[in-house]
């Protein structure tokens, strides 16, 4: 039996226990809340150099109707997955040139192993990266409850993907299913779910996924968040704990303002994400 466990500390005591499961795996959650210690001696930290681009870059910002994504805000590591043929292992892709981040097409053909594990396999790439003029070209065909308008779309960042089945319509294809019950465990999300659409904005998208990263994804599945909940909930709690998989995770937000006063653990390692919006987001492990 696979286990996946974390411990969440917020500001409040409060305990959770629970079991999900989808097919062929069994799936152990439990959760705990509790007050967060934040007395650390300042010989145990080191501070952390932020600039004022950190904002609009990393793999939690929120791009949407309101938000748009900047230039800094896109991945850097773009390759074209047509001439990455060790990165095209499990799945076919739809396009002759599909552009995607390198580190995010290897966390995708990571999931496809396990999801050729499970006996779900007919997994077919149609979109990932996108220029402003891509974008602008499907919003008009598509119209506004299914796509974004240039510059609006997280398309642009090389962190989204769309995916399908070679056999049938997502929302009925067992791809779409196993995408949506499993994808959190491998960093990613489903960014538009069937019941929030009134947060979203967006109609229900069985085949686009947003790559978070865990923790994230993990915690944003056992509360139930799309994005833009889960960033309007580190916002308020400002410090969370989390254990994934055995590996301990401290996650902070610090007001814009106050970046220049961000400090780690001596010894750790980190990630910084801005929330494109006011925000700054550090993950300790």
């Amino acid at each position: 039996m696979k286990k996946w466990g974390f411990l969440l500390l917020g500001m409040s005591l409060f305990f959770i226990g629970g079991q999900v499961y989808s097919p062929g795996l069994d799936i152990e959650l439990e959760s705990q809340i509790s007050s967060y210690e934040t007395d650390k001696r300042a010989a145990e930290l080191q501070e952390v150099e932020v600039n004022a681009n950190q904002l609009h870059a990393g793999d939690l910002l929120l791009v949407n109707r309101e938000y748009a994504a900047e230039e800094q805000g896109i991945k850097q590591d773009l390759i074209d997955l047509a001439n990455q043929q060790e990165l095209v292992e499990g799945f076919s892709i739809f396009e002759k040139e599909l552009v995607l981040s390198k580190e995010i097409a290897n966390r995708f053909v990571e999931m496809m192993a396990a999801a050729r594990t499970d006996g779900v396999s007919n997994f077919v790439m149609t979109s990932g990266y996108r220029s402003f003029s891509q974008q602008e070209a499907l919003y008009e065909e598509m119209g506004s409850s299914f796509a974004l308008p240039a510059g609006h779309s997280e398309h642009h960042l090389g962190l989204s993907l769309d995916v399908g089945s070679t056999e049938m319509k997502m929302e009925k294809a067992p791809e779409g299913k196993w995408i949506e019950e499993n994808s959190w465990k491998y960093g990613f999300i489903l960014r538009y779910p069937k019941d929030k659409t009134d947060v979203t904005g967006i109609e229900y998208e069985p085949w686009h996924i947003r790559y978070v990263g865990l923790p994230h994804s993990v915690i944003m599945k056992e509360k139930n968040f799309v994005l833009e909940e889960y960033l309007v909930y580190l916002k308020n709690e400002k410090r969370i704990s989390a254990t994934v998989n055995d590996k301990n995770y401290l996650i902070s937000y610090y007001p814009v303002s106050e970046a220049e006063n961000i400090r780690v653990q001596k010894g750790s390692s980190y990630e910084i994400s801005g929330d494109n919006m006011e925000g700054i987001i550090v993950t300790e492990y």
